[in-house]
């Protein structure tokens, strides 16, 4: 499932795009954050799924200057992997949880340090997220893109409040 080839066919619901726009408007939403979006990617997928019949190309122009519009295919598709987000649990890879596989193999003050370090990130991620809350309308984007930064940071205060519960245990010898 490619979260990539949802929020490309999204995009194109309003109407043609060249590559560049399809870039753009996925900037304004903040979908390089919280949907592991490689914008290197919008290019070489809008191409691929011209080939496949999901979108045509409405007018013809040198790397992201091609303008494409969605084919009845295209948001047949669209729906489908919608549908199959909303109603399927996938699991989420975060390479954080590949670590903590191997704490063990950690001295206790260098693993004590990691989960400090990490601890602060996660306040300063979540900080400038919730000071982005409702910014992203001036740019144009709609009002539910917000969710998106409430859910990611909902996710990172769970993960700080995880860091603190192991930094406790870590320093009572509970962990690892």
């Amino acid at each position: 499932m490619s979260t990539t080839r949802i929020l490309i066919l999204g995009t194109l619901l309003d109407g043609p795009r060249n590559g560049y726009q399809v870039r753009r408007h996925l900037e304004t939403w903040g979908a390089d954050s919280w949907a592991s979006v490689k914008f290197g990617s919008i290019y070489h997928g809008l191409g691929k799924m011209a080939d496949e019949g999901l979108l045509e190309v409405v007018e013809s122009g040198k790397g992201g200057a091609t303008v494409y519009a969605m084919t009845d295919d295209g948001r047949f598709e669209f729906h489908r992997l919608l549908l199959t987000v909303w109603h399927e649990l996938m699991p989420i890879v975060d390479p954080f949880q590949v670590a903590l596989t191997f704490m063990n193999h950690l001295d206790k003050e260098t693993l004590m340090s990691a989960l400090r370090s990490r601890s602060e990130l996660l306040e300063l991620t979540i900080a400038g997220a919730e000071r982005s809350y409702g910014t992203k309308q001036s740019f144009g984007a709609p009002r539910h893109i917000d969710e998106t930064l409430r859910l990611n940071t909902a996710v990172l205060r769970a993960q700080l409040d995880w860091c603190r519960q192991a930094l406790a245990k870590v320093e009572n010898d509970e962990l690892p």
